[in-house]
């Protein structure tokens, strides 16, 4: 086919891109566990169901591109519709994915006549991969159709490793997609920070204990202040010229830590202590820079009790004894509920009385002894 010239090609010929941005973790693997992962992390569900029922609309060309004679043609863009496509043609493809991932997807019936739109599908053909670039990252990072943090990140990076010396590096990346709040190189150097843990054998995010990887967590916690000073980098680490290993080796073992307390371990059956991105990723910058509570962090892998240890000793002490007189307050306003039955309560309401009253006792001791002391 001539690149750059919009023509039709059997369904046959079109394989699934295992460079694609939205897949995690490794790239040799099989066609069913990319539709797998695409159907995953894609939404292929409801797309399924508007080719089913409208048939597929061939309207945008798949891009796409012939990197050796034996993989066919392979889609650069348009792998959500190729894999909606193939679930669709190929009516024990599901079945197989189900056998092989542990992944039901449900595929909705198509009209006999519909089928027909399946069978040979519009492509753009480009020579190789960097011609396509452009477009494609201005699509699905400032466009229309905007990727995940991770595909985007994955994306740039993979195009910045591309580039030749003299090429512009990323910051020609960053204007040729649209970006113009620096998102680009905190993203590639977020990226580059993963690919040095798993090249060292400290993490890989494959090992991670949560189904969703939430790649923001990562390039949002590492612009703050706590994490680079935690794991020894300077403050413009993250900037167009990346380094491939920002993190000096002495502070391996911390990079692997922080990874853990954000993503978990399945290997060491940790769970990560970042439920959310805020406020989790400020407590955890917090406790890193504070270094009672990070021993408390690293022994019970509690991020409340080790944020508790940043906090002043006054100052928990007040909150607490606010936290304490709220509480009894909505106690006494709710005690029509007590009908007097229940002894259990009684002495737990005893033992209020009698905290509340050493509480007391030993403030107004305090008290006194201050007022002489002045």
């Amino acid at each position: 086919m001539e690149p750059g010239k919009v023509t039709k090609v059997s369904m046959d010929q079109l394989r699934l891109d295992r460079m694609n941005p939205r897949l995690i973790g490794q790239a040799e693997i099989s066609q069913e566990a990319l539709i797998a992962q695409l159907y995953r992390a894609a939404e292929l569900s409801e797309l399924l169901q508007s080719i089913s029922a409208n048939g597929y609309l061939d309207i945008e060309p798949l891009v796409v591109t012939c990197e050796t004679k034996d993989d066919g043609w392979v889609v650069l863009e348009g792998n959500r519709r190729l894999a909606a496509l193939c679930l669709l043609r190929d009516p024990h493809l599901a079945r197989r994915i189900e056998s092989l991932e542990g992944l039901r997807i449900t595929v909705p019936p198509m009209a006999e006549p519909l089928r027909s739109t399946l069978d040979d599908i519009s492509v753009y053909p480009v020579a190789h991969r960097e011609d396509a670039r452009s477009f494609i990252g201005f699509k699905h990072i400032n466009g229309p159709a905007k990727w995940d943090a991770y595909a985007k990140a994955k994306f740039a990076a993979n195009w910045y490793k591309a580039q030749r010396s003299g090429d512009g590096g990323l910051e020609k990346i960053a204007r040729a997609i649209g970006d113009r709040h620096d998102t680009v190189k905190r993203m590639v150097s977020a990226i580059y920070v993963l690919d040095q843990a798993k090249d060292k054998g400290l993490f890989d995010i494959d090992n991670r204990s949560t189904p969703k990887f939430n790649f923001s967590h990562l390039y949002t916690a590492l612009a703050r202040s706590q994490y680079m000073e935690y794991l020894d980098l300077g403050a413009t680490w993250a900037g167009y010229d990346p380094s491939t290993d920002p993190v000096p080796p002495e502070k391996h073992d911390r990079l692997q830590k922080m990874l853990v307390w954000i993503y978990g371990s399945k290997m060491d059956n940790a769970l990560p202590v970042v439920k959310a991105q805020n406020p989790d990723i400020k407590r955890l910058g917090e406790v890193l820079a504070h270094t009672e509570a990070r021993h408390v962090l690293e022994a019970t892998g509690n991020l409340d009790a080790a944020h508790a240890s940043t906090e002043a000793v006054d100052s928990r002490f007040t909150a607490s004894l606010i936290r304490a007189r709220d509480a009894i307050r909505d106690t006494a306003a709710s005690l029509r509920a007590y009908d007097g039955h229940d002894n259990s309560l009684l002495d737990i309401a005893e033992d209020v009385k009698e905290t509340a009253e050493s509480v007391y006792l030993t403030m107004t001791k305090k008290h006194r002894k201050a007022g002489i002391g002045t």
